[in-house]
């Protein structure tokens, strides 16, 4: 599965202080994060995100996002 096959936002849970990679290429094979496929797939790499609080991150699930990874809602248009 791409992590933009799901159609729906992923649902990350974070804490303070953590760092994570998210798939920027799509060719993942941990959806959404980042597995380091795109070395085998040139063109867009991960996306770094720090967390500044405990939060959930809704990252995007079908690529239509105009504020790629975070999801905008464009998956209900």
């Amino acid at each position: 599965m791409s992590i933009y096959d799901k159609g729906e936002p992923w649902a990350v849970e974070v804490k303070a202080g953590d760092t994570l990679w998210v798939c920027g290429c799509g060719h993942t094979k941990n959806p959404p994060m980042c597995d380091g496929s795109h070395k085998d797939h040139p063109g867009t790499g991960p996306y770094e995100i720090k967390a500044e609080k405990d939060d959930t991150l809704w990252l995007c699930g079908c690529g239509k996002s105009g504020n790629l990874p975070y999801c905008d809602g464009s998956h209900n248009r």
